[in-house]
């Protein structure tokens, strides 16, 4: 399984992105806001997700760790194929859907490419309890957190199996200032 890409931006078109790694060009599938903030022959990395199927192999790749856990949890609810997941993810910032799962809001997600009401039901019934506490108690309003969840350490706890909220209590009391490996560190002592 390919966990990550880094390399430089060779060529961008139709919501995918080219990464020249040593000379081989790997086609990588992004979000809208993923691919938006690259820029061409610029150095990159992508967490990514390598989808094998009979007919096709692709990568789905992610600016954020954060974000691949959250496609990932997508594409274990029925219905949701990995196109219908970067689709929802596309609709803005990982934080902003998982807080729209949180809060239950499948009128949000439903907005997404491909995904009609019934499928964004589903996401927020099976995910809901998942993707961690919602930023706030209204359906209806949308409020994007102050969470950090670029923070290194945190991609490491999650990467270590931790989900965002417990990932989020275990760093609450490690100091911030530290380096990345010794927060991780006392947060796995906690």
């Amino acid at each position: 399984m390919i966990a990550h890409i880094k390399g430089i931006v060779a060529e961008k078109f139709a919501g995918a992105v080219i990464v020249d790694v040593g000379g081989v060009g790997y086609e990588v599938q992004v979000p809208i806001g993923d691919f938006d903030d690259v820029l061409l022959d610029t150095d990159v990395k992508f967490y990514t997700y390598h989808h094998v199927r009979e007919q096709s192999d692709e990568l789905f790749g992610f600016s954020s760790l954060a974000a691949k856990k959250l496609f990932e949890l997508l594409i274990t609810v029925q219905g949701v194929g990995p196109k219908a997941a970067l689709a929802i993810l596309s609709l803005g910032q990982s934080e902003q859907v998982r807080s729209a799962i949180a809060n239950s809001d499948a009128a949000y997600i439903s907005k997404a490419s491909g995904v009609g009401k019934k499928t964004a039901d589903r996401v927020v019934v099976d995910l809901s309890d998942k993707v961690g506490l919602p930023t706030s108690y209204g359906a209806a309003t949308m409020i994007q957190t102050e969470m950090n969840t670029n923070d290194e350490a945190l991609e490491a706890l999650m990467a270590l199996g931790y989900t965002l909220a417990d990932g989020l209590k275990a760093l609450e009391n490690v100091e911030k200032t530290l380096p990345t490996n010794e927060r991780v560190r006392e947060a796995l002592k906690q």
